[in-house]
């Protein structure tokens, strides 16, 4: 988690006191309205810059995201230190599109079965919508500048976490140890993630195909666990308490993953 707290300042240096917004000011306004317009011009560029990932591939080079921008590279290089800096604003820009997609699934008021595949289905669709994101981040770095920031393995840990904390609660609702939560977590985060690897080199199927085949393996294994503690659920009925989590990455003093029932 502190990877990709340190991800989001590095790709926001900016500091000051907070706004009734809760932005960063100055307490010159002035010099605020003329931040506010660099950061509306960095993030338009990270825009152009996933644009040219979906033309140029993982390989491309800042002369096509400028081009992209429609912009000479000096003037890219006055919203980023360099590739790496562009590199971390991708991750950032990455894992903001992940989590608008797969926080609502997770923590969707469905049935068992039904709330595995919608967020199973989020991820896939993430990276089947931005397959040379994923690519270069888990690549990690832009044309042969090398980073140190892995984002993949940083946003997994998040989502690890996160997952960590909603199974440990159904499983204490249910009287059985929560011991189990962590690694079956990480477990099924991993599996999820080399699925996706594969499909994205493969596409020897639909993503509608991958998505249910993941989905019974990872039921199973629930509704084995489960049976093993004679609790028996039924996938097909949203549970009498709805657990959910909140991800954030703001405060270096927030857990990541927040539990309650909803």
């Amino acid at each position: 988690m502190t990877c990709v707290i340190e991800r989001v300042k590095r790709s926001s240096k900016q500091s000051g006191k907070q706004s009734a917004s809760g932005e960063a000011t100055t307490g010159d306004a002035r010099r605020d309205r003329w931040r506010k317009h660099r950061i509306a011009r960095r993030a338009e560029f990270v825009e152009a810059a996933l644009r040219a990932l979906d033309n140029h591939g993982p390989d491309l080079g800042m002369e096509d995201v400028a081009a992209e921008a429609g912009v000479t590279k000096p003037v890219l290089y006055r919203h980023f230190e360099d590739k790496a800096d562009l590199y971390v604003a991708l991750g950032q820009r990455g894992t903001e599109i992940l989590f608008e997609r797969l926080i609502p699934a997770i923590n969707a008021e469905l049935a068992p079965v039904p709330r595995i595949r919608m967020a199973l289905d989020a991820f896939f669709t993430v990276i089947e919508e931005h397959p040379n994101l994923y690519r270069l981040l888990a690549h990690g770095g832009l044309q042969g500048k090398v980073v140190d920031a892995d984002v993949v393995a940083e946003d997994k840990e998040v989502i690890a976490t996160a997952l960590t904390a909603l199974l440990g609660d159904y499983m204490r609702m249910f009287t059985m140890d929560s011991g189990a939560a962590e690694p079956w977590a990480h477990g099924i985060v991993g599996m999820v993630q080399s699925t996706g690897e594969w499909w994205l080199d493969r596409r020897s199927m639909s993503r509608d195909s991958v998505v249910e085949y993941l989905t019974q393996i990872i039921w199973a294994a629930i509704d084995g666990l489960t049976r093993q503690h004679g609790v028996v659920i039924d996938p097909s009925l949203p549970l009498e308490a709805n657990k959910v989590v909140q991800l954030s990455r703001a405060k270096d003093d927030e857990n990541p993953a927040d539990s309650d029932a909803g």
